[in-house]
């Protein structure tokens, strides 16, 4: 089965709680895994921050909004086990527990109070399909930075030769090869055909080099372009050399690139170019930073 949502969590996690013991969140975590059956490649999925695994996440919100609500509670940090009001609920025999069913808790309604005054959205079911609240942040993050790689790589094809040459500079600049910008600079744009071609240093030292070709184009780069390519750092006894196109690379010159040990061949297609230049801050700027914090347990340990 798929990852469920952190509201079908809810009532597993209670039930598992329902003996009385306390457990640690990685207890629950495993416990709770087993219960849904779920894959090893089910338990791997990340958030697209691919800072924490999805189904941690959503057990956590789980615990914490019955936690809000009264029905589990904490003897220190890291561990839960059930309140006396989450046995009588499981006396209930509900077949689901959820956000509405928790908003019948005076204490729970006044954590979602609290929330909404501080401004924060509201995460109900029928608004936003039971995401977390990390979900819908990093959610709305993918695409704000999917429609600026698609605006970036737009704005990159209407610039001008010279200018997508001083472009190519920056990138290999910002991932730390190429010397200094000033050699880097001087190296490379000497084709003048709508691309680049140059030989710049692998690190400042000038240890190896590397060569760079570069095409703006539309259609996809077909396997007579990185064939050509290949034969030119053969001839100039290259080992390694970079193939930047503002479109794609056809499947057979991946597979051309990947099957050529020597020189390696690395080919960034247009939506590596403009990920990378997002990662690099190279032609944007930040408009908004938000600072998500958390509670400092070990600074209330007594």
């Amino acid at each position: 089965m798929s990852v469920p949502d952190y509201q079908t969590i809810m009532l597993p996690l209670l039930q598992l709680l329902s003996d009385g013991k306390v457990y640690t969140t990685r207890e629950l975590i495993e416990g709770l895994a087993g219960k849904f059956n779920l894959t090893g490649d089910e338990r791997k999925e990340l958030l697209p921050s691919g800072q924490q695994p999805i189904f941690d996440n959503r057990v956590g919100w789980a615990r914490t909004y019955m936690k809000k609500a009264g029905l589990i509670e904490s003897d220190k940090r890291g561990t839960q086990k059930i309140s006396v009001r989450g046995l009588d609920v499981l006396k209930q025999k509900p077949s689901r527990i959820d956000v509405a069913f928790l908003e019948q808790f005076p204490e729970f309604m006044e954590f979602r109070t609290l929330r909404n005054s501080a401004g924060e959205e509201d995460t109900m079911p029928e608004q936003h399909g039971n995401k977390t609240p990390e979900e819908l942040l990093e959610a709305n993050y993918t695409s704000i930075q999917s429609d600026l790689a698609h605006d970036l790589l737009d704005k990159i094809k209407s610039c001008t030769p010279e200018f997508f040459e001083k472009l190519v500079v920056d990138l290999v600049v910002g991932m730390g090869y190429g010397g200094s910008r000033l050699d880097a600079g001087k190296a490379v744009g000497k084709s003048g055909d709508g691309g680049i071609d140059g030989i710049i240093k692998e690190d400042r030292l000038g240890l190896d080099t590397i060569y760079i070709q570069a095409k703006r184009w539309e259609a996809s780069v077909p396997l007579k372009e990185v064939r050509d390519f290949t034969g030119a750092l053969l001839a100039k006894g290259a080992h390694k050399g970079i193939f930047v196109t503002t479109s794609q690379f056809s499947k057979d010159a991946y597979e051309h690139a990947n099957s050529v040990k020597q020189p390696k061949i690395v080919l960034i297609d247009g939506a590596a170019l403009v990920s990378l230049m997002i990662e690099l801050g190279i032609g944007v700027s930040a408009q908004k930073t938000y600072k998500i914090s958390k509670i400092d347990s070990d600074y209330f340990e007594e």
